[in-house]
């Protein structure tokens, strides 16, 4: 293995500290990426954009970097809270937002995720995802500075920033697309452009569609770049071409500069297609494994302060391995897709059994890994993601009940697009597809946004509050009349209702992040264990270690009370209710219409 080939600072203390790091993870990049690359050229220059990017590191930046690679399980402990936005229709700027961080304090909020705002391209840019440069934001939010600005006030709260790379495409705007164009040979290779339909058709015969309705296909004809480009998202978003190192070490420096303007958690959004191979769907393949953990390695030595997110919204089996495992790390963080999917499935069924195994099979994530728990996001409900779990029929019943096509449904969703043959999946705001509709007696579905959002705050990981949903704020039914937002999951993309009362759910969401705060058996390395139990409306799950620091939380997913005898799972003695103040016996248990209960065994 090469030793690092460039000499380090003169700064005798930071020079120690990075020679550590090199030493320990400079092996670890070169393994991941030899075998894609080869030896050459590219480790000099891979080297001087690190050792740059760390030399350049802010002070306060690289006091917490100190501080983490102190405490490496800061991303697991109890007292995280994430909330997910949009700028615009937050707080309207980034200046704005600044404004509006006493809201997220009183949450508890410890981790905020603003969706895409760096630089997009000018009209449809799919909601932001398609960037025309990652070293700018988007000038309807601000600046660079601002940005800067907003992550050193949330920095002073504890509040980490989390932002969007978008790691598998650029749009058609961005530098390195419109050089390609004009023939620079150089940026054309930073794409990849097939010359024949037939090549194009022989590929396509082995890959899915994402948008199947909006955007068919995989491929879009560019007659500058005299061929097809391979898009697998939008037609303006062209797949960057991973078996280039220059496109590696391009996407490391975006992450590099990005850390130093404060950004403390990337996720990376469309990781699963970032390598190509003729004769596969091109997703989650071994080589992208490869990619992820060299840019795990690259930053434990420029900015170990950073950790990484994996966006696979799949199900656990190709979600698990973007987590890596000891010996060859990944991803901090991974949604639990199949968890929330799981969740909104029992609560239209009133069976949490295809829940409880989806908590069992999440048991297989690394101890040293975290899981973003979460209700809702700005993306649709998949219904695919529980393919086996759950039979296809019921999937699809499941998908019309959020429609609100069956009868009785309480929900107020609409139904998305699928690939021919898959179940559609549903869009909607959380409250929205709980039941809520403004004017109307709601008790019903505040108790069910409750009970939603009290087990993912209860599940191990960092449970994500999506925006609005702490208002129970409502779908956009007038989403299409603003441009470029044709697309469907615009209708869960609301601008916030700062006027709407916060209520029930504002105070019920506060009470969770304050419970789970103080309760060290929350720390994300106690899984999440279920219980069997008698009748499927109930779900019960184990936190914690021994009695002194054990929660078991109780869901009741049905809308008729219940008294049930839960000797099997509580044993003796008397249990403490968190949530209400009240104490019971395992022998006698109430439980509310979609009731919920965190439970610990009270003292004596």
């Amino acid at each position: 293995m090469s030793a690092f080939p460039l000499a380090l600072p003169d700064d005798a203390e930071f020079s120690s500290r990075l020679a550590v790091r090199i030493g320990r993870h400079w092996p670890r990049l070169l393994e991941a990426l030899r075998p894609l690359y080869g030896s050459g050229a590219w480790e000099g220059e891979l080297a001087a954009r690190l050792l740059s990017a760390a030399i350049d590191r802010p002070a306060d930046l690289r006091d917490l970097d100190a501080a983490r690679e102190a405490a490496p399980d800061w991303f697991q402990q109890p007292g995280m809270v994430g909330y997910c936005t949009y700028i615009d229709r937050f707080g309207g700027t980034l200046s704005g937002t600044r404004a509006r961080l006493d809201e997220l304090s009183r949450l508890g909020v410890t981790y905020l995720h603003p969706l895409p705002l760096l630089k997009p391209r000018e009209g449809d840019s799919d909601g932001g995802f398609a960037v025309a440069d990652f070293r700018q934001v988007d000038p309807k939010l601000g600046t660079i500075d601002d940005l800067r600005a907003l992550a050193v006030d949330l920095r002073a709260r504890g509040i980490s920033l989390c932002l969007d790379i978008v790691c598998n495409h650029t749009a058609d705007t961005h530098g390195w697309a419109l050089a390609a164009k004009a023939g620079d040979a150089k940026f054309r290779d930073f794409y990849h452009v097939v010359k024949h339909p037939e090549q194009v058709a022989a590929l396509e015969a082995h890959l899915g569609q994402v948008f199947p309705q909006t955007a068919p296909g995989n491929f879009t004809f560019v007659p500058e770049m005299g061929g097809h480009v391979w898009t697998t998202f939008y037609p303006f978003q062209w797949d960057l071409n991973y078996a280039n190192p220059a496109v590696f070490i391009e996407m490391m420096d975006v992450l590099l500069y990005l850390a130093n303007q404060g950004a403390e958690v990337f996720r990376l959004d469309s990781a699963p297609f970032l390598w190509k191979r003729a004769g596969t769907d091109c997703r989650g393949l071994p080589e992208t494994h490869q990619v992820v953990r060299a840019w795990r390695a690259a930053l434990a030595i420029a900015a170990p302060a950073v950790a990484l997110k994996a966006e696979a919204i799949v199900g656990l089996a190709e979600v698990l391995p973007f987590l890596g495992d000891a010996d060859r790390p990944e991803c901090h963080l991974a949604y639990n897709n199949t968890a929330m999917t799981a969740l909104w499935a029992a609560l239209a069924t009133g069976d949490t059994t295809p829940l409880s195994t989806c908590l069992t099979q999440a048991l297989a994530k690394p101890a040293v890994a975290g899981w973003l728990t979460y209700v809702r996001c700005h993306d649709d409900i998949i219904w695919g993601a529980l393919k086996g779990v759950i039979a296809d029929e019921t999937l699809a019943w499941i998908s019309d009940f959020y429609a609100g096509t069956v009868p009785g449904s309480f929900a107020d969703g609409r139904a998305f697009q699928a690939e021919p043959g898959a179940v559609r999946s549903t869009n909607g705001m959380a409250a929205s597809l709980a039941g809520f509709r403004d004017g109307a007696d709601n008790r019903a579905a505040l108790a069910r946004l409750r009970l939603l959002y009290g087990v993912t705050f209860a599940l191990d990981g960092i449970p994500a509050l999506y925006m609005g949903d702490e208002r129970a704020l409502t779908n956009d039914p007038d989403y299409a009349l603003e441009a470029d937002h044709e697309d469907g999951r615009w209708l869960h993309r609301p601008r916030m209702d700062w006027a709407r009362p916060e209520g029930g759910i504002h105070t019920a969401l506060a009470q969770f992040a304050a419970l789970r705060r103080d309760r060290p058996g929350l720390h994300a390395a106690n899984p999440a264990r279920p219980f069997v139990t008698a009748d499927p409306g109930l779900l019960a799950f184990d936190r914690g270690g021994g009695d002194g620091d054990r929660l078991i939380c109780l869901g009741w997913f049905k809308g008729q009370a219940a008294r049930i005898d839960l000797t099997d799972i509580l044993g003796g003695g008397t249990w403490h209710d968190l949530l209400d103040g009240t104490d019971l016996t395992a022998q006698s248990v109430a439980m509310a219409p979609w009731g919920l209960r965190w439970l610990v065994k009270k003292d004596g």
